[in-house]
């Protein structure tokens, strides 16, 4: 176990408290990497070291860096060749030291209290509890809330139902715990290598998952940022990418039932059709929906029902154009800093159809949960 012992630079004591790791992979971050690296390092959580790595940018990224870590000594750089997110990711983890590891895109925001709650949770839970994750909203370039993101939240063992609803969200929620995230293999480095990175985090979630319990904190303590550079902004690659990591990962889980595996493919099948259209690619589009339609023949209805109903919102509110609604809604955000105060957020009401399908994915996890108590992975849940 590493425990942070030096002096703490924000208030000048020492602490015992155990040291988590913050991995930033960064790429070409100059816009963001400042703020994104503030909002680490005003943490009410002092005991951090903060791993940057420099993941082959052409810009001042890696000075930027450097000027905050003559400030802050707990920020460190490391300058690697462009390998992508996942090995950059990786190197952080091999050269972490802590007993935590929570990983911070170049251009997301942590809210200040963010990885103590983290900490405190995990620090309660024996070691079966691998990690721990906490809501998001998304924000836009100038920091400002566009809106919430999904509110579904599960703990304990959650395999099942993550496949299906992925309530993780994004890749700078998660606080793990160091050990574990290296007996798994850490980020799987072929999804850049077969050009359809973007979904990384979501594979590493679910080996987590499969084997490991979750716990969560349902504040939004995370600003995940949206803006046409980023990864998540394109589409294709994204669409790809979720339709092969769950095919890898029903393929390393033979024994999920079959209940569970039709889920899975049908919710990824669903989103990598909407990122298909984001795109407007045609051919996978409706490559897609073909495949969505022999599994599930209504989806089809309700599409065009939601299409229709779109046109006759718009053609009520003739008078409200895009631009205007735009400005009403800034009138209206506030920003993703210091400020903001997280509030609990309870569960958003759901059909009876999501119930059932949410009723049918925890009885699988309960029994998933048990086996993995009978071979002696689990202890008392």
């Amino acid at each position: 176990m590493t425990l942070y012992a030096g002096k703490d630079q924000g208030n000048g004591f020492n602490s015992s408290q155990p040291l988590v790791s913050v991995v930033i992979p960064a790429f070409n971050a100059s816009p963001y990497i400042e703020r994104t690296l503030r909002s680490a390092t005003r943490q009410t959580y002092r005991a951090l070291e903060i791993i940057v790595i420099d993941d082959g940018s052409s810009d001042n990224t890696a000075k930027l860096i450097e000027q905050m870590a003559l400030v802050d000594p707990r920020i460190r750089l490391l300058s690697t060749s462009n390998y992508g997110v996942a090995a950059a990711r990786n190197t952080g983890i091999q050269a972490s030291t802590g007993r935590f590891v929570a990983f911070l895109d170049a251009d997301d925001l942590w809210h200040e209290t963010k990885i103590e709650k983290q900490v405190n949770a995990l620090n309660l839970l024996p070691q079966h509890w691998a990690a721990v994750y906490t809501l998001h909203y998304v924000i836009d370039h100038d920091d400002e809330i566009i809106r919430p993101g999904r509110a579904n939240v599960a703990r304990g063992y959650i395999y099942a139902r993550h496949l299906t609803f992925k309530y993780v969200g994004n890749g700078s929620t998660l606080l793990v715990r160091r050990d574990v995230a290296l007996e798994i293999g850490g980020f799987d480095t072929s999804y850049a290598a077969a050009g359809i990175g973007g979904c990384e985090d979501f594979d590493f979630e679910l080996k987590l998952a499969a084997h490991y319990c979750i716990e969560v904190i349902p504040e939004r303590l995370v600003g995940y940022r949206q803006w046409a550079g980023n990864m998540s902004s394109n589409h294709v690659r994204m669409g790809k990418a979720a339709l092969e990591v769950i095919r890898r990962s029903l393929a390393a889980n033979p024994k999920l039932p079959r209940y569970a595996a039709r889920s899975a493919i049908s919710a990824s099948q669903k989103y990598a059709f909407q990122e298909f259209k984001r795109a407007k690619n045609i051919y996978l589009s409706l490559l897609t929906v073909w495949a969505i339609f022999r599994n599930d023949p209504l989806f089809l209805l309700r599409l065009a029902f939601q299409v229709g109903l779109r046109r006759i919102q718009r053609r009520l509110r003739p008078g409200l154009t895009v631009a205007r609604s735009a400005d009403m809604l800034r009138l209206h955000r506030s920003k993703f800093d210091e400020q903001i105060v997280p509030s609990r957020v309870e569960c958003p009401e759901q059909n009876a159809s999501s119930q059932r399908l949410l009723m049918r994915l925890t009885a699988i996890d309960v029994v998933l949960s048990f086996d993995l108590c009978c071979a002696g992975r689990f202890g008392a849940m």
